[in-house]
């Protein structure tokens, strides 16, 4: 076998606490991050060359060492001290730049099948450890469950008891930079953090723990973001909220017949991204 294709999921963040600025720069974190069914393609093929390249749908999206991909498939060629190449084809689904985790989940996903593709036998934590090197939210999608994520995104245990729940993502197409945001954030003095549910009965006890400390940041910028909360919220979703640094905002919402009804409401209208997914 030389050929594999993957699919890389996105993310939301019920939770993203910013708990303090740390001496390398980074910043300490405490999230829910939960995966959704919206997902990119990965096609990984293993070549006889020593190249590695990289191809993509999506207009802007670098092909070389850039590319977060790329530089997972020089780690576990590295590593591994594999002399062969490998040709990443990337069918982008997920918004590019949305606080969403495509990037990072589509590296995961690169990571997991070359592991498979060169019979590394490569252990989870080791893909994980691999991964935080390229960014904080790649172990996520290593670990492949509902997770609280602690430290910069790395340190994870498992949530298995949140119930599943349908998902409006709406994205206006606005370009935040995640450095941007992070800069900008204003800590005040460490605070007492709200105590989580030991356990998440219902979807809305999954809507009690909303919060996102860089919402503030990002709709100050950009108040599209409000107006986006305010009319899921309208349309019949029970809890709403900006992911990540944005720009993508997702409503949560009990049947999937009122998640569509709302997601046709804002298509009509806007050339914004909506979709409607399912928590995995």
């Amino acid at each position: 076998m030389n050929t594999l294709t993957l699919f890389a999921p996105a993310k939301i963040n019920y939770l993203l606490d910013v708990i303090g600025k740390r001496p390398d720069g980074y910043h300490d974190l405490r999230m829910i991050m939960q995966r959704v069914n919206l997902c990119d393609e990965i096609t990984l093929t293993v070549t006889n060359s020593t190249e590695i390249n990289v191809s993509c749908n999506s207009k802007g999206v670098p092909d070389g060492p850039g590319n977060i991909t790329w530089k997972a498939a020089r780690a576990m060629l590295d590593i591994t001290g594999s002399e062969c190449g490998v040709n990443i084809e990337i069918k982008k689904n997920i918004p590019v730049a949305a606080g969403l985790g495509g990037g990072s989940s589509d590296a995961a996903s690169v990571l997991m099948g070359m592991n498979e593709l060169l019979q590394c036998r490569l252990t989870e934590k080791k893909l994980m450890e691999i991964g935080c090197k390229l960014g904080a939210d790649v172990p996520f999608f290593i670990f492949k469950k509902t997770a609280l994520a602690e430290g910069v995104g790395e340190k994870l245990t498992p949530l298995p008891n949140i119930p599943k729940c349908w998902i409006l993502l709406v994205n206006p197409g606005v370009h935040v930079s995640t450095a941007w945001v992070y800069r900008s954030l204003q800590l005040t003095s460490r605070r007492e953090l709200n105590k989580l549910p030991e356990f998440f009965g219902s979807i809305e006890d999954v809507v009690s723990i909303l919060s996102n400390d860089l919402e503030s940041v990002t709709i100050s910028a950009f108040p599209i973001i409000a107006d986006i909360k305010s009319r899921l919220m309208d349309l019949g979703a029970i809890g709403s909220m900006m992911s990540g640094s944005g720009p993508t905002v997702f409503g949560i919402f009990k049947s999937l017949d009122v998640a569509e009804t709302a997601c046709h409401e804002i298509i009509n209208g806007t050339n914004w991204f909506v979709a409607t997914v399912e928590t995995l």
